[in-house]
């Protein structure tokens, strides 16, 4: 048995942030003791994934970044391309292997922090804390205590909602004969690929160079596609959409997020709560998770260092939650055009600001002004329906994956 202040479950882009942020000493600040649970390697441990977000200039951990962008593109059905530049931000790009090693580099470096490879079996609250019950690799069981758990783990359930669609996407990292990208600009949603009965669907470009790329099909949509279904879009959208011509796929990726307007419980016990994703961490209505996971894991270290009971904030308003709810109703029941909606903001509405929109930074009167530029009658009508509609489960496919 062992102990800690602070014990974090799990060693994905939530539990590795948290760790981050409360590693070594700050000035005039308590430094809690840490213990790190990482899953071996196995069915429990994260897949490796891509991360995107956006901010102003240099961030935390620009040191593990694969790419940014300053230029971004959005292009509809038929037509011409809508570009716009993002200054002062930056689209950023960090895939998962070299954030976790930029992370455990640091960790490795600090007196506070300690990291565990094991299973977690059981988390409880006990009297003045919680415990955690571990197995490690050789079989043999542990148990840690610790004042405060924070739990990371994706859930293998989604609570009950009145709405929920499931982003999920297909993707390769594909390398070139000819130069066939333009490595300072982000194809955020090419919606030149053939729509689903139900929901929505488009390319995603992100290059890293004239010849090499990572090329999804994403759709907002009820079920996830079949494997062949989703080779099947990637083979459609690289060679008759973008016509890449000779291609290499160096590698893949798979991911399924749950957006849903349902209530996501960040804490599950006296001194247990949930952080990322699985404490509510992704946008419902763009599936986007990395910066709000940041926003709770920097306020969680805050607290912590200066003795305040840190209960993990909500990632999101619950102004951006209730449009959330709005648009992902609208989508689920086919009353307004995906594709058109999302073009025709992107077309009357600076990019930096619609960005700031989608990660929830803009002022009120802001986001009036960009729901004007939405079909007011349909998000209306899905706005007065949702206080009588029922939250129901959502029978769930498999466990959800972390994010974009």
């Amino acid at each position: 048995m062992f102990e800690a202040e602070v014990a974090v479950v799990g060693g994905g882009a939530a539990g590795l942030s948290l760790a981050h942020r409360l590693a070594g000493p700050v000035r005039g600040l308590r430094t809690p003791s840490v213990v790190l649970v990482d899953a071996p390697p196995g069915p429990l441990s994260p897949p490796r994934r891509t991360w995107c977000f956006w901010e102003p200039g240099r961030g935390r951990f620009d040191a593990a970044l694969t790419a940014s962008w300053r230029h971004l593109r959005v292009r509809p059905p038929r037509g011409g391309p809508i570009e716009g530049d993002l200054s002062p931000l930056l689209y950023k790009m960090i895939r998962s292997d070299d954030f976790a090693s930029l992370v455990r580099r640091d960790l490795a470096r600090s007196p506070n922090v300690r990291c565990v490879q094991a299973t977690v079996e059981t988390v409880e609250d006990v009297e003045g804390g919680a415990r955690v019950r571990l197995r490690h690799t050789d079989g043999a069981t542990g148990v840690l205590s610790a004042r405060w758990v924070f739990d990371s783990r994706p859930p293998g359930s989604l609570p009950a909602a009145r709405t929920t669609l499931l982003q999920h996407f297909h993707g390769w990292f594909v390398r070139t004969a000819r130069p066939a990208f333009d490595p300072r600009t982000v194809d955020l949603m090419d919606f030149r690929t053939p729509q689903p009965a139900d929901g929505l669907s488009f390319g995603y470009v992100l290059p890293t160079g004239p010849h090499e790329a990572l090329v999804e099909y994403t759709e907002f949509s009820p079920r996830p596609l079949s494997d062949s279904g989703y080779h099947a879009a990637v083979r459609h959208y690289t060679h008759e959409v973008l016509r890449l011509g000779d291609t290499r796929v160096l590698a893949t990726e798979t991911g399924v997020i749950p957006m849903t307007d349902a209530p996501i419980q960040r804490q599950v016990g006296a001194s247990v709560f949930r952080i990322g994703a699985a404490g509510g961490a992704t946008r419902p209505a763009t599936g986007y998770t990395f910066a709000g996971l940041q926003r709770q894991t920097r306020a969680v270290a805050a607290a912590l260092r200066r003795g305040h009971r840190p209960v993990p904030p909500a990632a999101h308003s619950a102004r951006s939650r209730a449009m959330d709810a709005v648009l992902l109703r609208a989508l689920a029941t086919g009353r307004v055009d995906g594709p058109a909606l999302f073009c025709r903001l992107f077309d009357q509405v600076p990019m930096p600001r619609l960005l700031g929109f989608l990660d929830g930074r803009t002022r009120l009167r802001e986001d009036l002004s960009i729901g004007l530029r939405t079909p007011v009658g349909p998000m209306l009508r899905s706005a007065l329906e949702l206080p009588g509609l029922p939250r129901r489960p959502f029978d769930w496919p498999r466990p959800p994956l972390e994010t974009t």
